[in-house]
């Protein structure tokens, strides 16, 4: 089953530039690891999206934006959001890819709500 998965840079504003490690040039292996864990945690895990930039402290981090069904959201979420951890973690190495993972759950309902486009 074929996914589309939207990925991102976030670049600082007004700021001088800042280099990310390498792993931002080649994404393979995140859409890879992303595909994997929607598909293996489905129907729980609707999709998951990830941006790669800067964290508050200017080091270089991954942002995961995982959007869950309306009913893990309200009946499982701390097993469902540790297993997607967990098997992110599993699948990547974040300090041999020099980043810092940040992960963010949200429901169906409340990106039907909210319509963020990062999100989408």
């Amino acid at each position: 089953m074929s996914r589309e998965y939207r990925r991102a840079m976030r670049y600082p504003q007004d700021e001088e530039p800042m280099y990310l490690p390498s792993v931002a040039a080649n994404t393979l292996p995140i859409d890879r690891a992303v595909t994997e864990v929607a598909e293996r945690l489905a129907p729980d895990v609707q999709y998951i999206r990830y941006e790669i930039g800067w964290d508050w402290s200017g080091d270089p981090a991954i942002f995961f934006r995982v959007v869950l069904s309306d009913e893990a959201s309200q009946k499982r979420l701390r097993k469902v959001a540790t297993q997607v951890v967990w098997h992110l973690a599993r699948l990547l190495d974040f300090p041999s890819m020099g980043l810092f993972p940040y992960h963010n759950f949200r429901s169906v309902s409340e990106q039907a709500v909210l319509r963020e486009e990062a999100w989408a």
